[in-house]
Protein backbone atom coordinates (compact mmCIF):
# COMPACT_ATOMS: atom_id res chain seq x y z
CA UNK A 1 0.00 0.00 0.00
CA UNK A 2 2.76 2.24 0.93
CA UNK A 3 4.66 1.56 -2.05
CA UNK A 4 1.24 2.08 -4.33
CA UNK A 5 0.90 5.38 -2.41
CA UNK A 6 4.41 6.42 -3.27
CA UNK A 7 4.34 5.48 -7.02
CA UNK A 8 0.77 7.49 -7.03
CA UNK A 9 2.63 10.86 -5.98
CA UNK A 10 5.69 10.29 -8.03
CA UNK A 11 3.12 9.99 -10.99
CA UNK A 12 1.30 12.95 -9.84
CA UNK A 13 4.43 14.93 -8.81
CA UNK A 14 5.76 14.21 -12.92
CA UNK A 15 2.68 15.02 -14.64
CA UNK A 16 2.67 18.49 -12.80
CA UNK A 17 6.67 19.02 -13.95
CA UNK A 18 5.91 18.38 -17.51
CA UNK A 19 2.67 20.50 -17.74
CA UNK A 20 4.62 23.10 -15.77
CA UNK A 21 6.74 23.36 -18.88
CA UNK A 22 3.82 23.77 -21.22
CA UNK A 23 2.43 26.22 -19.40
CA UNK A 24 5.78 28.37 -19.06
CA UNK A 25 6.06 28.15 -22.66
CA UNK A 26 2.37 29.91 -23.65
CA UNK A 27 3.53 32.38 -21.17
CA UNK A 28 6.52 33.55 -22.09
CA UNK A 29 5.38 33.25 -25.45
CA UNK A 30 2.30 35.84 -25.13
CA UNK A 31 4.55 37.74 -23.50
CA UNK A 32 7.44 37.83 -26.94
CA UNK A 33 4.02 38.35 -28.94
CA UNK A 34 3.42 41.04 -27.13
CA UNK A 35 7.26 42.57 -27.35
CA UNK A 36 6.98 41.77 -30.52
CA UNK A 37 3.98 43.79 -31.72
CA UNK A 38 5.40 46.47 -34.79
CA UNK A 39 5.85 50.11 -33.97
CA UNK A 40 3.95 51.96 -36.68
CA UNK A 41 6.06 54.59 -38.08
CA UNK A 42 3.75 57.18 -39.21
CA UNK A 43 5.06 60.32 -36.65
CA UNK A 44 8.41 60.98 -34.79
CA UNK A 45 10.05 60.62 -31.53
CA UNK A 46 8.52 63.36 -29.63
CA UNK A 47 4.95 61.68 -30.54
CA UNK A 48 6.03 58.40 -29.36
CA UNK A 49 7.29 59.91 -25.87
CA UNK A 50 3.73 60.50 -25.68
CA UNK A 51 1.56 57.72 -26.59
CA UNK A 52 4.00 55.29 -26.22
CA UNK A 53 6.38 55.76 -23.39
CA UNK A 54 3.98 57.47 -21.47
CA UNK A 55 1.51 55.60 -21.51
CA UNK A 56 4.08 52.27 -20.73
CA UNK A 57 5.70 54.19 -17.62
CA UNK A 58 2.25 54.88 -16.44
CA UNK A 59 0.47 51.87 -16.40
CA UNK A 60 3.76 50.43 -14.83
CA UNK A 61 2.84 52.30 -11.96
CA UNK A 62 -0.87 51.43 -12.40
CA UNK A 63 0.60 48.13 -11.56
CA UNK A 64 3.05 48.84 -9.06
CA UNK A 65 0.35 50.69 -6.93
CA UNK A 66 -2.47 47.88 -7.57
CA UNK A 67 -0.02 45.22 -5.96
CA UNK A 68 0.33 47.21 -3.12
CA UNK A 69 -3.39 47.43 -2.70
CA UNK A 70 -4.42 44.48 -3.32
CA UNK A 71 -1.16 41.83 -2.34
CA UNK A 72 0.34 43.71 0.50
CA UNK A 73 -1.91 45.69 3.41
CA UNK A 74 -2.24 49.66 1.90
CA UNK A 75 -3.28 50.35 5.57
CA UNK A 76 -3.10 49.53 9.13
CA UNK A 77 -4.60 51.44 11.53
CA UNK A 78 -3.84 51.30 15.90
CA UNK A 79 -6.82 50.17 17.25
CA UNK A 80 -7.58 50.04 20.82
CA UNK A 81 -6.64 46.96 23.07
CA UNK A 82 -10.43 45.68 23.43
CA UNK A 83 -10.44 45.17 19.82
CA UNK A 84 -10.46 41.69 18.69
CA UNK A 85 -8.76 40.09 15.08
CA UNK A 86 -12.32 40.99 13.59
CA UNK A 87 -12.72 44.47 14.98
CA UNK A 88 -9.26 45.44 13.73
CA UNK A 89 -10.11 43.85 9.98
CA UNK A 90 -13.55 45.66 9.92
CA UNK A 91 -11.27 48.95 11.20
CA UNK A 92 -8.90 48.47 8.33
CA UNK A 93 -11.25 48.01 5.66
CA UNK A 94 -13.81 50.79 7.10
CA UNK A 95 -10.40 53.35 7.27
CA UNK A 96 -9.91 52.66 3.95
CA UNK A 97 -12.78 52.70 1.61
CA UNK A 98 -13.73 56.14 3.76
CA UNK A 99 -11.60 59.07 3.46
CA UNK A 100 -8.88 59.21 6.16
CA UNK A 101 -7.73 62.82 7.55
CA UNK A 102 -4.32 64.11 8.10
CA UNK A 103 -3.54 66.74 10.87
CA UNK A 104 -0.41 67.05 12.04
CA UNK A 105 1.14 65.63 15.10
CA UNK A 106 2.59 68.86 16.86
CA UNK A 107 -1.77 70.26 16.25
CA UNK A 108 -4.62 69.20 18.39
CA UNK A 109 -7.17 67.49 16.75
CA UNK A 110 -10.00 69.64 15.98
CA UNK A 111 -13.49 69.07 17.83
CA UNK A 112 -15.44 70.39 15.01
CA UNK A 113 -16.24 67.73 12.53
CA UNK A 114 -16.28 69.93 9.25
CA UNK A 115 -12.97 71.15 10.38
CA UNK A 116 -11.95 67.02 9.96
CA UNK A 117 -13.75 67.22 6.93
CA UNK A 118 -11.51 69.47 5.21
CA UNK A 119 -8.19 67.63 5.69
CA UNK A 120 -10.02 64.63 4.38
CA UNK A 121 -7.65 62.58 1.73
CA UNK A 122 -9.99 61.11 -1.36
CA UNK A 123 -7.51 60.52 -3.49
CA UNK A 124 -5.29 56.86 -2.57
CA UNK A 125 -8.16 54.70 -3.28
CA UNK A 126 -8.62 56.08 -6.82
CA UNK A 127 -4.93 56.32 -7.66
CA UNK A 128 -4.74 53.04 -9.78
CA UNK A 129 -7.99 54.06 -11.97
CA UNK A 130 -6.78 57.70 -12.29
CA UNK A 131 -2.99 56.26 -14.03
CA UNK A 132 -4.97 54.17 -16.37
CA UNK A 133 -7.05 56.98 -17.36
CA UNK A 134 -3.90 59.02 -17.79
CA UNK A 135 -2.48 56.38 -19.64
CA UNK A 136 -5.49 56.23 -21.99
CA UNK A 137 -5.93 60.26 -22.50
CA UNK A 138 -2.27 60.03 -24.00
CA UNK A 139 -3.07 57.68 -26.09
CA UNK A 140 -6.01 59.49 -27.59
CA UNK A 141 -4.57 61.79 -30.21
CA UNK A 142 -2.13 58.36 -31.87
CA UNK A 143 -5.82 57.12 -32.11
CA UNK A 144 -7.08 60.26 -34.23
CA UNK A 145 -4.09 60.77 -35.73
CA UNK A 146 -4.39 56.76 -37.35
CA UNK A 147 -7.57 57.18 -38.06
CA UNK A 148 -7.71 60.16 -39.83
CA UNK A 149 -4.67 60.32 -41.52
CA UNK A 150 -5.77 56.79 -43.64
CA UNK A 151 -8.13 59.29 -45.68
CA UNK A 152 -5.56 61.71 -46.54
CA UNK A 153 -4.96 59.27 -49.79
CA UNK A 154 -1.39 58.76 -48.85
CA UNK A 155 -0.57 55.50 -46.41
CA UNK A 156 2.07 57.28 -44.11
CA UNK A 157 2.69 53.87 -42.83
CA UNK A 158 3.72 52.02 -45.47
CA UNK A 159 5.62 54.84 -46.81
CA UNK A 160 7.81 55.43 -44.09
CA UNK A 161 8.20 51.54 -43.14
CA UNK A 162 9.30 50.73 -46.51
CA UNK A 163 11.82 53.73 -46.49
CA UNK A 164 13.20 52.82 -42.95
CA UNK A 165 13.87 49.09 -43.78
CA UNK A 166 15.75 49.87 -47.05
CA UNK A 167 18.59 51.02 -45.29
CA UNK A 168 19.38 48.19 -43.50
CA UNK A 169 18.66 45.80 -47.15
CA UNK A 170 21.40 45.10 -49.79
CA UNK A 171 22.08 47.06 -52.39
CA UNK A 172 19.78 45.23 -55.45
CA UNK A 173 16.54 45.41 -53.28
CA UNK A 174 17.45 48.57 -51.68
CA UNK A 175 17.49 50.37 -55.15
CA UNK A 176 14.24 48.17 -55.84
CA UNK A 177 12.43 49.14 -52.45
CA UNK A 178 13.51 52.81 -53.09
CA UNK A 179 12.03 52.79 -56.38
CA UNK A 180 8.61 51.18 -55.10
CA UNK A 181 8.57 53.87 -52.60
CA UNK A 182 9.08 56.80 -55.19
CA UNK A 183 6.42 55.12 -57.82
CA UNK A 184 3.77 55.04 -54.70
CA UNK A 185 4.41 58.47 -53.71
CA UNK A 186 3.69 59.52 -57.22
CA UNK A 187 0.44 57.75 -57.30
CA UNK A 188 -0.76 59.19 -54.15
CA UNK A 189 0.34 62.84 -54.71
CA UNK A 190 -1.51 62.15 -58.33
CA UNK A 191 -4.27 60.92 -56.07
CA UNK A 192 -4.61 63.81 -54.14
CA UNK A 193 -5.35 66.39 -57.63
CA UNK A 194 -8.04 67.92 -57.83
CA UNK A 195 -9.61 67.12 -61.55
CA UNK A 196 -11.34 70.45 -62.22
CA UNK A 197 -9.48 73.51 -63.80
CA UNK A 198 -11.47 76.19 -62.91
CA UNK A 199 -10.73 80.10 -61.60
CA UNK A 200 -12.05 79.35 -58.43
CA UNK A 201 -10.50 76.16 -58.27
CA UNK A 202 -7.04 77.71 -58.76
CA UNK A 203 -7.72 80.36 -56.43
CA UNK A 204 -7.97 77.95 -53.57
CA UNK A 205 -4.82 76.10 -54.55
CA UNK A 206 -2.56 79.25 -54.66
CA UNK A 207 -4.80 80.25 -50.83
CA UNK A 208 -3.75 76.84 -49.39
CA UNK A 209 0.30 76.63 -51.08
CA UNK A 210 1.37 80.11 -50.29
CA UNK A 211 -0.77 81.30 -47.83
CA UNK A 212 -1.68 78.19 -45.87
CA UNK A 213 -5.19 79.40 -45.55
CA UNK A 214 -7.07 76.28 -46.71
CA UNK A 215 -6.76 72.56 -45.53
CA UNK A 216 -8.03 69.50 -46.78
CA UNK A 217 -6.95 66.83 -49.17
CA UNK A 218 -7.16 68.30 -52.47
CA UNK A 219 -5.09 71.49 -51.33
CA UNK A 220 -2.35 68.86 -50.34
CA UNK A 221 -2.13 70.14 -46.83
CA UNK A 222 -4.83 67.28 -45.03
CA UNK A 223 -2.01 65.35 -43.38
CA UNK A 224 0.18 68.65 -41.91
CA UNK A 225 -3.27 69.95 -40.74
CA UNK A 226 -4.07 66.76 -38.98
CA UNK A 227 -0.45 66.17 -37.93
CA UNK A 228 -0.74 70.05 -36.39
CA UNK A 229 -3.53 69.31 -34.28
CA UNK A 230 -2.45 66.14 -32.96
CA UNK A 231 0.46 67.71 -31.59
CA UNK A 232 -2.20 70.39 -30.17
CA UNK A 233 -3.51 67.72 -28.52
CA UNK A 234 -0.66 65.81 -27.19
CA UNK A 235 0.42 69.51 -25.57
CA UNK A 236 -2.97 70.28 -24.17
CA UNK A 237 -3.34 66.79 -22.60
CA UNK A 238 0.16 66.89 -21.32
CA UNK A 239 -0.80 70.66 -19.54
CA UNK A 240 -3.98 69.82 -18.66
CA UNK A 241 -2.88 66.28 -16.82
CA UNK A 242 -1.28 68.66 -14.17
CA UNK A 243 -3.98 70.74 -13.78
CA UNK A 244 -6.27 67.36 -13.76
CA UNK A 245 -4.00 65.67 -10.80
CA UNK A 246 -4.29 69.19 -8.98
CA UNK A 247 -8.07 68.62 -8.63
CA UNK A 248 -7.76 65.10 -7.86
CA UNK A 249 -5.50 65.30 -5.55
CA UNK A 250 -6.94 68.29 -3.72
CA UNK A 251 -3.32 70.25 -2.99
CA UNK A 252 -1.40 72.69 -5.42
CA UNK A 253 0.02 70.14 -7.72
CA UNK A 254 0.69 72.13 -10.38
CA UNK A 255 3.33 74.12 -8.09
CA UNK A 256 4.66 70.99 -6.38
CA UNK A 257 7.68 70.23 -8.55
CA UNK A 258 8.59 74.14 -7.70
CA UNK A 259 8.27 73.28 -4.05
CA UNK A 260 10.56 70.38 -4.01
CA UNK A 261 13.43 71.83 -5.86
CA UNK A 262 13.10 74.55 -3.19
CA UNK A 263 13.51 72.10 -0.57
CA UNK A 264 16.17 70.62 -2.22
CA UNK A 265 18.11 74.07 -3.01
CA UNK A 266 17.83 75.30 0.50
CA UNK A 267 18.84 71.40 1.81
CA UNK A 268 15.65 70.56 3.56
CA UNK A 269 13.73 67.49 3.77
CA UNK A 270 11.54 66.60 1.15
CA UNK A 271 10.55 62.97 1.78
CA UNK A 272 7.29 63.25 3.21
CA UNK A 273 4.92 66.18 2.66
CA UNK A 274 1.42 67.17 3.37
CA UNK A 275 -0.12 66.24 0.15
CA UNK A 276 0.72 62.63 0.92
CA UNK A 277 0.76 61.89 4.69
CA UNK A 278 2.34 58.49 5.68
CA UNK A 279 0.57 58.73 9.38
CA UNK A 280 -3.44 59.90 8.62
CA UNK A 281 -6.45 59.70 11.30
CA UNK A 282 -9.86 57.70 10.80
CA UNK A 283 -13.47 58.12 12.53
CA UNK A 284 -15.89 55.74 12.63
CA UNK A 285 -18.76 54.38 14.49
CA UNK A 286 -19.46 51.01 15.64
CA UNK A 287 -23.46 50.10 16.50
CA UNK A 288 -23.94 47.16 19.22
CA UNK A 289 -27.77 47.03 19.81
CA UNK A 290 -29.29 50.26 20.65
CA UNK A 291 -25.46 51.75 21.66
CA UNK A 292 -23.47 53.47 19.17
CA UNK A 293 -19.40 54.30 19.71
CA UNK A 294 -17.61 56.48 18.29
CA UNK A 295 -13.86 55.83 17.56
CA UNK A 296 -11.07 57.71 16.11
CA UNK A 297 -7.95 55.44 15.53
CA UNK A 298 -4.50 56.40 13.85
CA UNK A 299 -3.40 55.03 10.76
CA UNK A 300 -0.56 54.31 8.70
CA UNK A 301 -0.78 54.49 4.62
CA UNK A 302 2.23 52.46 3.26
CA UNK A 303 0.40 53.25 -0.36
CA UNK A 304 1.43 56.83 0.14
CA UNK A 305 5.33 55.80 0.27
CA UNK A 306 4.69 54.76 -3.35
CA UNK A 307 2.30 57.58 -4.53
CA UNK A 308 4.79 60.62 -3.58
CA UNK A 309 7.50 59.17 -5.33
CA UNK A 310 5.27 58.83 -8.49
CA UNK A 311 3.42 61.60 -8.32
CA UNK A 312 6.68 63.87 -8.02
CA UNK A 313 8.22 61.80 -11.44
CA UNK A 314 5.18 62.61 -13.02
CA UNK A 315 5.20 66.07 -12.31
CA UNK A 316 8.96 66.73 -13.52
CA UNK A 317 8.02 63.89 -16.84
CA UNK A 318 4.80 65.90 -17.65
CA UNK A 319 6.29 69.17 -17.71
CA UNK A 320 9.15 67.35 -20.01
CA UNK A 321 6.87 66.25 -22.07
CA UNK A 322 4.81 69.27 -22.12
CA UNK A 323 8.22 71.29 -23.08
CA UNK A 324 9.16 68.90 -25.90
CA UNK A 325 6.07 68.58 -27.34
CA UNK A 326 5.87 72.21 -27.46
CA UNK A 327 9.03 72.59 -29.22
CA UNK A 328 8.13 69.91 -31.80
CA UNK A 329 5.08 71.56 -32.62
CA UNK A 330 7.09 74.91 -33.34
CA UNK A 331 9.62 73.25 -35.45
CA UNK A 332 6.99 71.39 -37.58
CA UNK A 333 4.82 74.48 -37.86
CA UNK A 334 7.97 76.31 -39.28
CA UNK A 335 9.18 74.13 -41.99
CA UNK A 336 5.77 73.37 -43.01
CA UNK A 337 3.61 76.80 -43.14
CA UNK A 338 6.73 78.46 -44.83
CA UNK A 339 6.98 77.94 -48.35
CA UNK A 340 10.53 79.04 -48.43
CA UNK A 341 11.65 76.23 -45.37
CA UNK A 342 9.74 73.56 -47.74
CA UNK A 343 11.38 74.74 -50.52
CA UNK A 344 14.92 75.08 -48.72
CA UNK A 345 14.29 71.19 -47.74
CA UNK A 346 13.98 69.79 -50.78
CA UNK A 347 16.94 72.18 -52.26
CA UNK A 348 19.47 70.93 -50.13
CA UNK A 349 18.72 67.53 -51.26
CA UNK A 350 18.40 68.09 -54.41
CA UNK A 351 21.68 69.67 -54.76
CA UNK A 352 23.36 66.45 -52.41
CA UNK A 353 22.39 64.11 -55.27
CA UNK A 354 23.84 66.62 -58.25
CA UNK A 355 20.27 67.03 -59.27
CA UNK A 356 19.91 70.62 -59.64
CA UNK A 357 22.60 73.39 -60.49
CA UNK A 358 21.48 76.92 -60.99
CA UNK A 359 18.38 78.93 -63.09
CA UNK A 360 16.04 77.58 -64.67
CA UNK A 361 16.50 74.30 -62.40
CA UNK A 362 16.08 76.54 -59.03
CA UNK A 363 12.98 77.67 -60.19
CA UNK A 364 11.89 74.42 -61.56
CA UNK A 365 12.44 73.04 -58.25
CA UNK A 366 10.27 75.69 -56.33
CA UNK A 367 7.49 74.43 -58.88
CA UNK A 368 8.58 70.85 -58.01
CA UNK A 369 8.21 71.91 -53.65
CA UNK A 370 5.11 73.78 -54.67
CA UNK A 371 2.99 72.32 -57.17
CA UNK A 372 4.04 68.00 -57.05
CA UNK A 373 5.27 67.30 -53.48
CA UNK A 374 2.61 70.16 -51.63
CA UNK A 375 2.55 70.28 -48.30
CA UNK A 376 1.98 66.55 -47.63
CA UNK A 377 4.47 65.06 -49.92
CA UNK A 378 6.94 67.27 -48.24
CA UNK A 379 5.89 66.32 -44.36
CA UNK A 380 5.96 62.62 -45.91
CA UNK A 381 9.54 62.82 -46.76
CA UNK A 382 10.68 64.81 -43.48
CA UNK A 383 8.59 61.80 -41.75
CA UNK A 384 11.17 59.33 -43.90
CA UNK A 385 13.85 61.51 -42.53
CA UNK A 386 12.78 61.27 -38.93
CA UNK A 387 12.77 57.57 -39.42
CA UNK A 388 15.35 56.42 -41.38
CA UNK A 389 18.60 58.41 -42.94
CA UNK A 390 18.88 61.54 -44.86
CA UNK A 391 20.74 58.91 -47.68
CA UNK A 392 17.46 57.27 -47.89
CA UNK A 393 15.41 60.82 -48.02
CA UNK A 394 17.92 61.99 -50.85
CA UNK A 395 17.03 58.93 -52.64
CA UNK A 396 13.55 59.57 -53.01
CA UNK A 397 13.62 62.85 -53.61
CA UNK A 398 16.05 62.08 -56.35
CA UNK A 399 14.17 59.57 -58.10
CA UNK A 400 10.42 62.06 -57.48
CA UNK A 401 12.76 64.58 -59.48
CA UNK A 402 13.62 62.37 -62.39
CA UNK A 403 10.02 61.59 -62.66
CA UNK A 404 8.77 65.01 -62.22
CA UNK A 405 10.97 66.01 -64.83
CA UNK A 406 9.99 63.17 -67.51
CA UNK A 407 6.40 64.00 -66.89
CA UNK A 408 7.14 67.41 -68.02
CA UNK A 409 9.07 66.71 -70.98
CA UNK A 410 6.50 64.62 -72.02
CA UNK A 411 3.77 67.23 -71.43
CA UNK A 412 5.73 69.83 -73.11
CA UNK A 413 6.36 67.27 -76.20
CA UNK A 414 2.47 66.72 -76.31
CA UNK A 415 1.96 70.32 -75.82
CA UNK A 416 4.32 71.32 -78.77
CA UNK A 417 3.32 68.72 -80.88
CA UNK A 418 -0.77 69.81 -80.55
CA UNK A 419 0.12 73.46 -81.39
CA UNK A 420 2.20 71.84 -84.54
CA UNK A 421 -0.76 69.91 -85.92
CA UNK A 422 -3.25 73.02 -84.98
CA UNK A 423 -0.81 75.08 -87.14
CA UNK A 424 -1.00 72.62 -90.09
CA UNK A 425 -4.83 71.96 -89.81
CA UNK A 426 -4.66 76.21 -90.29
CA UNK A 427 -2.78 76.24 -93.27
CA UNK A 428 -4.82 73.19 -95.01
CA UNK A 429 -8.17 74.86 -94.14
CA UNK A 430 -6.43 77.79 -95.80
Amino acid sequence: MWFGLKLCCHKCTTHLLCQKPGRMDSIIGSVGRVANVKVRNDDDLNDRVNHLYTTGILIIFTVVVSARQYVGDPIRCWCPAQFTGAHVDYTNNICWISNTYYIPMEDALPQSTSKRQENELTYYQWVPIMLLIQALMFYIPCIIWRLLNGQSGINVDRIVSLASDAQYEAPEIRIRTIKYVVRHIDRCLDNQRESRHRCCVTLRHILSAKLSLLCGRRYGNYLVATYLAMKILYISNAIGQLFMLNAFLGTDYNLYGFQVMEKLIEGKDWSESRRFPRVTMCDFDIRQMTNKHHYSVQCVLPINLFNEKIYIFLWFWLVFVSIVTFYSFMAWLWHMIFPSSRIHYIRKFLKVMDRIGSGPDKKLATRFTMEYLRHDGVFTLKLVGKNSSDIVVAEIISGLWDLYRSKKSIQIRNTTSLASNGHDSDGEDV
